[in-house]
């Protein structure tokens, strides 16, 4: 359960499987006790990593998410920024606004930003 005021992005997907999957590379998952019953539709799903970070994904409506053009995006602040980049095959880069961050984009193109303050980085003073 999401703590008294937790903001949680509802995503619109073309592919929930292939949605669910590529957020699971980033470390969410969806718990047994969110899955549907057999034969019961399976078009909301409710991931979570376990450290604070909640995402929902739901099917888009035809028109919502036009190739090239996904107006979505999400930026995710997580500590160990090169091992997610090692799982994506990116390398990460001090920013100039002061996140050690990559971005990279899911199956429909929504960008997905993951970073850590440059100053909290473990070495950097």
């Amino acid at each position: 359960m999401s703590p008294s005021g937790a903001l949680i992005a509802i995503l619109p997907c073309n592919d929930l499987d292939a949605s669910e999957r590529f957020y699971n590379r980033l470390g969410f998952a969806r718990p047994d006790s969110e899955r549907p019953a057999p034969g019961v539709p399976d078009t909301y799903r409710m991931l979570s990593n376990g450290k604070g970070g909640y995402l929902h994904l739901t099917d888009a409506v035809e028109g919502w998410l036009t190739p090239g053009r996904n107006p979505f995006g999400l930026y995710l602040y997580l500590e160990n920024v090169d091992a997610a980049a090692r799982e994506f095959q990116q390398s990460p880069e001090d920013k100039p606004w002061g996140m050690y961050e990559f971005a990279i984009s899911d199956p429909d193109e929504t960008l997905v930003r993951v970073g850590w303050p440059t100053h909290l980085r473990a070495g950097v003073q």
